[in-house]
């Protein structure tokens, strides 16, 4: 057992972290968006005995470029990463099906990433999640009200919504969220950034722990710091394997393999997309995300 390793049960699990951003950012408005570097987390990753990562991209004006960024990191260790492609929802739209089967067919990407801070999700993300057999890991910022939709609207698809809804530690989101991730099959959370113990428990008390997939939020977030939350669940040693890894595995099985559906028309003819974003028009602040 390597250094920083002081649980000996692991030894014979395959932990997986399923959030970790990669590669360089063309922005410069904080770490997220400016670069997500490897080298530190690679070290304390192999300390606390984290064999696989979930790669995707830092926050990009082009994520055609920063998927090939991530494609050529995940090509340099394949046994060590997965790759996901990060996707705009409103700004590609036109082009979703052209960029997650690149992604697919040309990376070996076994998923897609998207985040309300570039827009909310949409159809075509969806559409091209259930064609291409494809988790979707979308962080709604908050805004965990989507998640009875996309688990009545694409029972076909599964989702990760990452930190229990909410990275910026909103209980209330965060405890709105439980009850669809408990009745939802095709509705999973990751661990990463969940600083409410209590609330961990309480999804894992309520939906099981097929729900749950270890996630760091590296680079940013230290995984060991993350891993040790899991470690604290006291997980019976099957359950813990389905956290660590097992989940993850499960949801990527069969990845990239087409659907018999056909592409839908409204996404696969330019001509026929709408770039209007989409608002709530009961809200005072109608279309402006936080």
């Amino acid at each position: 057992m390597g250094p920083g390793r002081p649980f000996s049960e692991r030894e014979h699990e395959m932990i997986i972290d399923c959030h970790c951003h990669a590669g360089k950012g063309d922005g410069l408005t904080g770490p997220w968006d400016t670069r997500a570097a490897l080298d530190r987390y690679l070290v304390r990753a192999r300390q606390v005995g984290i064999r696989k990562s979930v790669l995707f991209a830092a926050f990009h004006s082009d994520y055609a470029i920063a998927n090939r960024q991530v494609a050529r990191i995940v090509a340099s260790r394949p046994e060590q990463f997965y790759g996901f492609a990060f996707v705009h929802a409103e700004r590609d739209r036109h082009r979703m099906f052209d960029l997650v089967g690149r992604a697919v067919r040309g990376y070996g990407f076994l998923g897609i990433k998207v985040h309300r801070y570039d827009a909310r999700i949409n159809r075509s993300v969806c559409d091209a999640a259930r064609f291409f057999h494809l988790p979707v890991l979308y962080d709604p910022m908050g805004e965990v009200s989507v998640a009875d939709l996309l688990g009545g609207e694409y029972p076909d698809v599964n989702f990760i919504i990452p930190h229990l809804g909410s990275f910026a530690d909103d209980w209330k989101a965060q405890q709105a969220f439980i009850d669809p991730l408990s009745r939802y099959p095709n509705l999973h959370t990751d661990t990463s950034g969940i600083r409410r113990f209590d609330l961990l428990e309480q999804a894992l008390e309520r939906a099981g722990p097929a729900k749950i997939l270890f996630g760091s939020d590296g680079p940013w977030l230290h995984p060991g710091l993350e891993l040790a939350k899991v470690m604290a669940l006291k997980l019976e040693p099957e359950h813990r394997s389905l956290v660590l890894g097992g989940n993850l595995l499960r949801l990527i099985m069969g990845a990239g393999r087409p659907t018999s559906r056909s592409i839908p028309q409204a996404v696969t003819s330019p001509a026929d997309i709408t770039t209007t974003a989409f608002s709530d028009p009961w809200s005072k602040r109608s279309g402006a995300d936080a």
